[in-house]
């Protein structure tokens, strides 16, 4: 198991929670977290202050329509809110609900865009408090049938089965809307993290640096970290979040019921609910890197097929099935050896929570039975001390009953965690391993109607090989440049600082505005879309005419390609259907449809015969775009003006092509 596995819930584990799950709610910087916390704490007490006032309000408001009704069957919750007239808590209540309007007035500015969040977390507790009460008027409800049943009273029986169906027709609409309002608030604070953490990945080309270099090796999958640890972390924080406030409700209202039936009870309950929730959390660190691994195994054995998937034909050219069948296999046997560690933590956990949960069972009858039996209580105390007894343990479990789900949420914090701190990084630099002991440098950029290298040294990303070293070399307009040298030189190397890709190393490099360049590789970016955005890309809102992109596609001898498909707006997997050759002109056609000012050419005729090769680059000159051409070709030299020999060890040589 790697390093980066061996974690428990500490310190670095929360602020990497904060810093994914506060920007949803309020902005993260310093003390902003104790800001939040406090509005958190203001709402949940606003809550239970409108809440107390709703039922205050109701209660009297059913007294009087219902006058019968609720003496006949309500009369303890009638007495009990009396008794709280009598008391501050109303004006205590009205005061919280004032402040906690006056916290969120002050900070109005950094919550005004994220009003939504806070509204329906706000009515998921309101939520939340109905259904917790509705749970303990349940209780009694319940309570009146069986004492009934036990007096054999049949009125009284059938008047509070009227009671229980009325109490449903509230609860089920009640706790449906509930349970809607959850899912939809997962829903939204998905979809804001998913963007947020998009926006973040393209940005500075951040999914370029963490692919490109053996710096962020241990950042794997990103796709993954995106979609699925996004999902659980949103939906996960979300029921923890409900859960534990579910359960601190339930705490406190159903210890209030165990109390007047059974102090003694309660307090049995408690201390038993302590210790299990003691033992799981020590059972819980174990399977914490366990889980973490399996999310990393899981997503390499499904990177490894996608990869046979992408690469199909060229594994069958080289007929490698039987080396990537191994390769794929070697996969999901790390993923089953670590899986099968795993059910046995699981295995392990699942006894503990089966004995944890079986033997609360007959607690409360060997408690309460004897208080019935010496008529202390009646019949239907024992069914409410019962159902108070399990939703106490609930609560009390809540840790408990969900370990093995709460180490999966610890391994997806960390790994979202690592990620966005990953982005942030990559966003600047490419960062160095620790035990690489160079100087970090980086070359200067600055904007020019020319493209113009001074003194530049070029370096990997690791800085551990230099690739160019002292170069100077400017090509202006319609002085064209050819790059050579041996394999693995540096040619596209030059080409990535160029284009801002790999900085490191010294040196100054000027260059027009990025929209006024455009980079062609060997192998063409294929977009999914139609053969109109193939040919517009990646200026996509360019309004060019269907004659005209004919006419460009005649140019790059592709005169039949619109028609064989069905005309510019049909949408096929390009990248599977053209050949490589056909690929290659249609990104020359892109230069010819977006008339950049400089064309960066990376071996792009690499698959096209010698005459299609130089009607391309014909079309460039008239056109009056200057490129810079990487290629091993001779035939590239008649096309360009000046020549760059790039030799191992970063030496090179510039000579224009009337002396070569």
């Amino acid at each position: 198991m790697s390093n980066s596995s061996r974690f428990e819930f500490n310190k670095k584990l929360w602020l990497r929670f904060i810093r994914i799950a506060q920007p949803y709610f309020f902005p993260v910087a310093s003390r902003q977290t104790a800001i939040f916390l406090g509005l958190i704490v203001a709402l949940s007490i606003g809550v239970v202050s409108l809440s107390f006032l709703s039922v205050v309000g109701l209660t009297l408001l059913g007294k009087e329509v219902f006058p019968d009704l609720f003496t006949g069957f309500a009369q303890e919750l009638i007495n009990n809110v009396n008794n709280l007239l009598n008391t501050p808590l109303l004006y205590v209540a009205t005061g919280a609900l004032l402040l906690v309007s006056i916290t969120f007035a002050s900070q109005r500015q950094k919550i005004e865009n994220k009003w939504v969040p806070w509204l329906l977390l706000g009515s998921l507790l309101f939520l939340l408090l109905s259904v917790t009460g509705l749970n303990v008027v349940i209780s009694y409800a319940l309570r009146l049938i069986q004492t009934a049943l036990n007096q054999k009273n049949a009125d009284s029986f059938w008047h509070s089965i009227i009671i229980v169906f009325g109490i449903f027709v509230v609860a089920i609409p009640i706790i449906t809307l509930y349970s809607y309002t959850r899912s939809k608030f997962g829903l939204l604070w998905r979809e804001w993290l998913t963007k947020s953490l998009l926006n973040r990945y393209f940005n500075n080309r951040s999914y370029y640096t963490l692919d490109s270099n053996s710096s962020h090796t241990e950042i794997d999958n990103p796709d993954q970290r995106i979609t699925q640890d996004v999902q659980s972390f949103t939906a996960v924080t979300l029921d923890f979040l409900l859960d534990i406030l579910s359960s601190i409700l339930n705490l406190f209202a159903f210890t209030t019921v165990l109390y007047s039936i059974s102090p003694e009870l309660m307090w049995a309950l408690l201390v038993y609910g302590l210790l299990g929730t003691l033992a799981s959390i020590k059972i819980g660190q174990r399977l914490i890197g366990i889980n973490y691994e399996q999310l990393r195994l899981e997503a390499n054995f499904r990177y490894s097929l996608v990869r046979v998937r992408n690469n199909a034909e060229s594994i069958a050219f080289y007929r490698g099935e039987r080396l990537e069948v191994n390769q794929v296999i070697k996969q999901l046997m790390a993923a089953i050896k670590n899986f099968d560690i795993l059910i046995i933590w699981q295995s392990i956990l699942n006894l503990f929570q089966s004995t944890y949960t079986y033997l609360p069972q007959i607690i409360p009858y060997i408690i309460v039975a004897p208080l019935y039996l010496s008529g202390k209580l009646d019949f239907g105390a024992i069914l409410q001390a019962n159902f108070a007894f399990s939703q106490v343990l609930y609560a009390l479990s809540l840790i408990t009953n969900r370990m093995e789900r709460i180490t999966e949420f610890a391994a997806s914090i960390n790994r979202l965690g690592e990620f966005y701190e990953s982005l942030e990084d990559s966003s600047s630099s490419y960062p160095i391993k620790e035990d690489v002991k160079v100087q970090v440098t980086y070359i200067d950029y600055d904007n020019s109607d020319r493209i113009a290298l001074e003194r530049v040294t070029l370096k990997t990303p690791n800085y551990l090989r230099t690739l160019i070293e002292n170069l100077s070399v400017m090509v202006s307009p319609q002085h064209h440049l050819l790059i050579m040298g041996a394999s693995g030189s540096g040619k596209s190397s030059l080409l990535r600082a160029i284009a801002q890709l790999w900085t490191s190393g010294t040196g100054l490099i000027v260059h027009p505005e990025p929209e006024k360049m455009l980079f062609l590789p060997q192998r063409p970016y294929m977009i999914v879309g139609t053969l109109r955005q193939q040919l517009l890309y990646p200026n996509l809102t360019e309004k060019i005419n269907d004659n005209r992109l004919q006419e460009i596609l005649e140019m790059v001898n592709l005169p039949n390609l619109a028609e064989r498909f069905g005309g510019f707006d049909t949408q096929e997997n390009w990248e599977n259907i053209l050949s490589l050759g056909e690929q290659q002109r249609v990104a020359f056609a892109r230069i010819l449809v977006n008339q950049p000012r400089y064309a960066i050419l990376d071996e792009s005729t690499s698959a096209l015969d010698v005459t299609n090769e130089a009607y391309l680059y014909q079309k460039l000159s008239q056109q009056g775009t200057t490129y810079i051409s990487v290629g091993h070709r001779p035939t590239l030299v008649e096309y360009h003006q000046q020549l760059l020999t790039i030799f191992e060890g970063g030496k090179w040589e510039l000579k224009e092509i009337n002396k070569y």
